[in-house]
């Protein structure tokens, strides 16, 4: 996809950028529906309910531009999660556009797809049609929805066929330099009995990077499929960062999603799971840890839609200097989704007194054989664990380090590779602060 420069986000821009895209015409017309879509809606307040704990009222979409071609050199692009790891394939994007892909020989033979999804539309046009014209969150949803799907140009497509079993991970990384725009839709298909492990991750070039972000992941597990996902989200700390994340989980198939999220200014994520197929299950782990004013939020959901389905659920945050984190999660269970369990709970460590995060658990049942539970909880690190640390010759930054590795052992217990399990413990290691 070639892009031309243009200001802002009017519709002479977006036409502009159309007229630039050398794409089917189902997805020319799909891209201006949603466009449509987009200048018909408004942007959220917090008189909606979803929005009253998250205030976007300094987000100025005009200070970015559709379409502009931005190059980001990346000498030796390498993601936390991918080191040390051997790669079945690797997609790289930088600055809202692919700039590198790759899949090991024995993956492609098996007839796997995995690369930019803009080229995935060229080499399979009636394999992935379905799930663009009719995507999992429908641009009608929001504002920030809308506008992913008229406009993305950073996108990401994995389709494993028909009891394929990638043995080896798949990494895609996107990196957002400062005042750069990504937006982007990554689609993971996994058709029945298939088999994978995607590790995706986002970057900013360096901390201080404020840029924005506005995206979607869909996944479609197929009966009998199996995906393990690890998501890290580390943008630049100015970075607006705006996303749907949605799965639906046919008959008995699994799927072990784990969620790190430490980088941008401002986040929202909705994170959304449905178990349509008996026997479907879902174990979703996620990891905030956040500092100086940021702004994290996730909305999740798990939705049983069919019988004897599981769900588990676990979302732990530290937060450290004047930061917050919004977690607002739903259990909702149909009239139809007998014999369900599900579980879900939020843990929160307060690394300073004027940190805030607000948990707000809930449970829509309407079938009467099941088991939920849910829980939040919400504490300072204690004193007497730091006391006793020192005495053994640590530093109080070492000790509440420590503390702090150990609050999130039960979650980096569940990822499966190794080294992404201690990438991830290096990587929140790092930014722990010492506090009085």
């Amino acid at each position: 996809m070639h892009t031309t420069p243009q200001s802002g986000f009017s519709h002479t821009a977006f036409e502009s950028f159309l007229r630039a895209c050398d794409e089917p015409a189902w997805l020319l017309d799909t891209r201006r529906q949603a466009w449509q879509q987009f200048q018909d809606l408004a942007w959220p307040t917090r008189n909606n309910e979803e929005w009253q704990r998250t205030d976007i009222r300094s987000f100025n979409l005009d200070r970015f531009a559709l379409g502009v071609d931005h190059p980001l050199e990346l000498e030796h692009p390498q993601g936390l999660l991918s080191a040390g790891v051997e790669l079945g394939g690797q997609v790289i994007a930088a600055n809202g556009r692919v700039i590198a892909s790759s899949l090991d020989k024995r993956w492609a033979d098996c007839g796997v797809l995995f690369g930019s999804l803009a080229e995935g539309v060229h080499q399979a046009d009636e394999r992935l049609r379905p799930y663009l014209t009719c995507p999992l969150v429908s641009p009608r949803y929001d504002r920030f929805s809308a506008l992913r799907a008229a406009c993305w140009t950073s996108g990401q497509v994995l389709h494993v066929p028909r009891g394929v079993a990638v043995s080896q991970p798949l990494h895609i990384l996107s990196v957002l330099g400062d005042g750069a725009t990504d937006i982007s839709h990554a689609l993971v298909v996994l058709e029945e009995g298939a088999e994978a492990t995607l590790l995706c991750e986002t970057d900013g070039l360096h901390e201080s990077d404020a840029g924005l972000h506005c995206g979607a992941l869909d996944i479609i597990l197929r009966p009998g499929a199996h995906l393990r996902v690890v998501n890290l989200q580390n943008w630049g700390h100015g970075t607006w960062h705006f996303a749907h994340h949605k799965a639906v989980v046919e008959q008995d198939a699994v799927l072990q999603w784990t969620v790190a999220a430490m980088g941008s200014r401002l986040a929202k994520v909705n994170q959304h799971v449905e178990l349509t197929g008996a026997g479907a299950s879902s174990q979703v782990n996620g990891v905030m840890f956040t500092g100086g004013k940021q702004h994290i939020a996730y909305h999740t959901q798990q939705h049983h839609a069919a019988l004897q389905c599981r769900s588990d659920f676990l979302y732990k945050a530290a937060l450290q200097d004047k930061s917050r984190t919004v977690w607002r999660g739903m259990i909702k269970v149909d009239p139809v989704a007998q014999r369900s369990d599900g579980y879900q709970r939020n843990d929160n460590l307060l690394l300073s007194s004027q940190v805030r995060a607000d948990s707000i658990p809930g449970l829509e049942i309407e079938a009467d054989n099941v088991r939920c539970t849910h829980g939040s909880t919400s504490g300072r690190v204690d004193e007497e664990l730091i006391f006793y640390a020192r005495c053994r010759g640590f530093t109080r930054q070492e000790a509440i380090r420590a503390i702090v590795s150990g609050f999130f052992q039960q979650i980096f217990d569940r990822i499966t590779i190794e080294s992404v399990r201690d990438a991830l413990a290096l990587a929140i290691g790092r930014r722990v602060r010492d506090y009085a």
